[in-house]
This record gives C-alpha cells, structure tokens and sequence, in this order.
C-alpha cells in the first residue's frame, strides 16, 4: 500500500475469511474505526449466528453501525447507505480512517460508490404484499417473469420479499428492475479515487481504499 493516504478501506470476502480480525489489525494501525458492512450484523440479537465481536473482542477499536434495527424490521440497503455514510463522514471529520468491514458486497458498494436506489411507495407496497400474503410468491413471481425477465432470473422463485420490491421499483419507475441496480464497479463510478489490492490470505481476501 505504500505511504499513500487512506481515506476509506474496505475489507470484504466470504464467512469465516477473519475479516472482523483483519479489519481490528487496520484499525490499530492506521488509527482507524470499524463501520460494519455485514447486513446481519445491523440486528440487535443477531450475535452468535454473526459472529459479531464482543465489546472485548474490538480491542478498544470503535465500532459503528452495529445494532441498529430489529430482527422484525426489513432490511433496506438505502437505510443502510444513509447511516453507514454518515458513520464515515464522522469518523473522518475526527481524522480517523473509517473502515468498513463485512461480506455483504453491496452494502459496501452503497456506502462507496455513485448510485442511488428508487424510493417507496406505501400504499403499492401494502398492495403488493397484500397480494404475496393472500397467494404466496408464485403468482408475482410470474408477474415479474413477464414485465423483467433478467431481473427473475436473478431472484429465487421463493424469495417474496424481493420480489415484492422489483415490483414496486417496475411499478414506480416505469423501467426494468436491473435498470435500477448499480453497475458493475469501476473507477469512475466511486465517489473519489479508488484502488485495490488483493493480498493473499486464507480463503482469499479483497482489500481496497478510495
């Protein structure tokens, strides 16, 4: 990594990889804060299953956006990317580096890159998921089928909740569900200069900082 300047690490890969280790390590040495990027970590409860560090764990190293919903509450990465932002903007504002740390890829790219999701619509939610409660997922999974057939390809048949919302951004939007996703990242997609390194750890670690 050199002596360049690090504003924003992320350190991402699969479960049971040591990123929460890893991310500690950083900490120390770059005088840096943990802001979390796994989704189910964002749950209060959510702690063994998690592997979510004990308070005694983080080695003194704050940590942020831990505990923040309940387990009733649905997940939304637009929620997400508002305070995990925000964590990053204070932790900066110290002069700390923040660094995110988790396996939950697109929760990393909502917090670094340039893209924002479509918004809600309560009253074609409520009917959306009146209508998944009422009949089950396989009746607007066919309606998805038809209207996005890329964006069924990429959702299980089972999956209601995801269905309910590609309905809704179609709906809402006027568009194709993956026409609302964010591109495959890329430089000129993030937010400031960006880079990556791969160095080789066990079961495979992606580092990268912009």
């Amino acid at each position: 990594m050199g002596a360049r300047a690090v504003s924003v690490m992320a350190v991402v890969g699969p479960t049971a990889a040591g990123k929460s280790a890893l991310g500690i390590a950083l900490a120390h040495a770059l005088g840096g804060e943990v802001v979390n990027a796994d989704s189910m970590q964002l749950y209060r409860g959510m702690d063994i299953g998690t592997a979510k560090l004990t308070p005694a764990e983080r080695e003194g190293v704050p940590h942020h956006v831990l505990d923040i919903w309940d387990v009733t509450e649905a997940a939304s990465v637009a929620e997400y990317q508002r305070v995990a932002r925000a964590a990053v903007d204070d932790v900066r504002a110290r002069g700390r580096v923040p660094i995110l740390v988790g396996g939950s890829g697109l929760y990393v790219r909502a917090v670094l890159e340039e893209f924002e999701f479509p918004g809600t619509d309560a009253d074609l939610r409520s009917e959306l998921e009146a209508a998944l409660a009422a009949e089950g997922p396989a009746p607007l999974y066919e309606r998805l089928r038809t209207a996005d057939p890329a964006a069924a390809a990429k959702i299980l048949p089972t999956n209601g909740r995801r269905i309910v919302r590609a309905l809704e951004v179609i709906a809402l939007t006027g568009a194709p569900f993956t026409a609302s996703l964010p591109a495959a990242p890329s430089r000129t997609t993030t937010p400031c200069r960006s880079g990556s390194t791969a160095p080789t750890w066990p079961r495979g670690w992606l580092t990268g900082w912009t």
